[in-house]
């Protein structure tokens, strides 16, 4: 699992904006959907994103833990979902699941 946090700019101005959860291997993805106030499944958008020189200074790899921070400051308090939550999306979303927690 390869955690990324995301800036708005490549200043880093205003702390981290976003977090990235990738299996890098599987090809599977999710972030914090700030819309949906929810975790989503978006293997396509994030793959772009990382991928994408011109984002080279705009993202980190970060640990577990700095992840788990990341989460609570960007989500206003929803925390990051445990390993076992993460692989449950990365199924449920190849085939269509909503955002994470189920309900919202």
């Amino acid at each position: 699992m390869t955690y990324y946090v995301i800036y708005r700019n490549d200043e880093r101005t205003g702390g981290p904006a976003g977090l990235f959860v990738m299996d890098v291997g599987a090809g599977k993805a999710i972030l914090w959907d700030h819309r949906a106030g929810g975790w989503a499944f978006d293997p396509d958008l994030v793959a772009r994103f990382v991928n994408d020189y011109r984002n080279d200074d705009r993202f980190d790899t970060a640990d577990r833990a700095t992840a788990e921070r990341v989460a609570e400051a960007i989500s206003g308090g929803t925390a990051l979902p445990d390993e076992d939550g993460i692989h449950a999306m990365f199924a449920s979303g190849a085939n269509g699941g909503g955002p994470w927690p189920p309900g919202q």
